[in-house]
């Protein structure tokens, strides 16, 4: 005689449950009967509407799909950096005034920071003197054309020679040379001015020694680093002002993982704390060359297309990245398989009125990923299987076989 192991048996009896549960049907029983011998079969249980409502189970079919496995990687959520912008000071000098705080809101050209420097006085006695020497220049270039028409008509009446024409020339070159010079000059000197006191309007109450520090873009105060005294080194940060919109994921990529991310792939992910569950979608839009030093990690930035509410940034999520199709499979969700006494299984559910029928159907497992399993044998394609919940329906079937319904 063959010996054979426990999970054999389990099988056997399970596969002469169901031939009587069919035989019972097909002789015309009363389905409270065959409710009953079904109930009493090894790991099979009827459950009632209330023990369904409280395990609060989550029905889902197995089915022939691509394969595509997919990982799931840390990310967290950081600000765009091209709507993201930190404002140091543009000279040396003492902060006077700070005329915003952090959580603000600005427009671009709005005057954040007033800081007291002799740099601002510099550059406004430099723009006189320009203005000045282009007035001087403008000056010696009219005299200098006077001078040359004239000499160019004596020369004509023959009352001068041609050498007194050619110094004229001499003389109104140099004196657009001079006046070319001037209107460098001061170009240079107004935009130093303009830089110190940025694009925009200039407040009433302007103090000629103060510089301006001015929004250069539309968002929200994030950082303040500075208060009203504090004495600043030219690039000393002051502010830090950003679109809190604009948003990218920072998804961190383990050497495996990197294989199965280009750009373009698309990604779910949800926020870590949060318990709704919520999914947001993401693009891939840039992959490093390089790996992380300190992480051994690759880093890929995505594009959010949608986002759950909450999301803000440095918040860390969870992504979950589809790798490339292959292969049909069949597959049923990763939390249906479970081990019940050294078998692999799923559990397989019918309706049975306002309750479920339920019954433990052994399965080899091939592939797995984040979110399926690929099933090799011992399950059909359709039948509806417990995903959600699935751990408290093997307690419920291996309670009934303890008590006496199984081995």
């Amino acid at each position: 005689m063959i010996a054979r192991g426990p999970a054999f048996l389990r099988r056997v009896r399970i596969v002469s449950f169901l031939g009587v549960s069919g035989l019972l049907v097909a002789c015309g029983a009363d389905p409270e009967v065959v409710a009953d011998v079904e109930a009493a079969a090894p790991d099979t249980a009827l459950l009632g509407a209330e023990s369904v409502a409280i395990a609060g189970f989550t029905l889902d079919t197995a089915r022939r799909i691509p394969w595509s496995a997919s990982t799931s990687a840390p990310a967290r959520l950081v600000l765009d950096p091209t709507r993201h912008q930190t404002l140091g000071s543009i000279t040396e000098g003492r902060v006077t005034r700070v005329l915003v705080r952090e959580g603000d809101a600005v427009r671009p050209g709005q005057i954040l920071v007033a800081i007291h420097s002799h740099e601002i006085m510099d550059a406004r006695s430099g723009l006189v003197s320009a203005e000045s020497q282009q007035r001087t220049a403008k000056a010696e270039r009219d005299a200098a054309d006077v001078a040359l028409g004239r000499a160019e008509r004596l020369l004509a009446a023959k009352a001068v020679g041609q050498a007194e024409v050619d110094r004229a020339r001499v003389a109104m070159t140099s004196a657009v040379s001079r006046l070319a010079e001037a209107d460098a000059e001061l170009v240079r000197a107004t935009g130093l001015v303009e830089h110190l006191l940025g694009d925009g309007p200039l407040p009433a109450e302007l103090d000629p020694h103060e510089v301006l520090i001015r929004a250069p873009i539309s968002g929200v105060v994030i950082e303040r680093t500075v208060v009203p005294g504090t004495v600043v080194l030219p690039g000393q940060p002051l502010l830090a002002v950003a679109d809190p919109r604009a948003l990218q994921l920072e998804v961190r990529l383990s050497d495996r993982q990197v294989s199965d991310v280009t750009v373009g792939s698309r990604l779910t992910f949800t926020l870590v704390g949060d318990a709704s569950g919520t999914t947001g979608t993401a693009v891939v839009r840039r992959v490093t060359p390089v790996v992380d030093g300190a992480t051994r990690t690759t880093m890929a930035m995505a594009e959010l297309l949608t986002r759950p509410d909450g999301t803000r940034a440095e918040r860390f999520a969870n992504a979950r990245i589809a790798g490339v199709a292959a292969d049909d499979a069949l597959v049923v969700p990763l939390a249906a398989v479970q081990a019940l006494a050294g078998d692999t299984i799923v559990i397989v559910a019918e309706q049975r009125g306002e309750g479920l029928h339920i019954a433990a159907v052994p399965v080899r497992v091939g592939r797995r990923d984040a979110d399926h399993a690929e099933i090799v044998a011992g399950l059909e394609a359709g039948r509806v299987v417990i995903a959600k919940g699935a751990v408290i329906a093997r307690a419920e079937l291996l309670k009934r076989r303890e008590g006496g319904g199984g081995e």
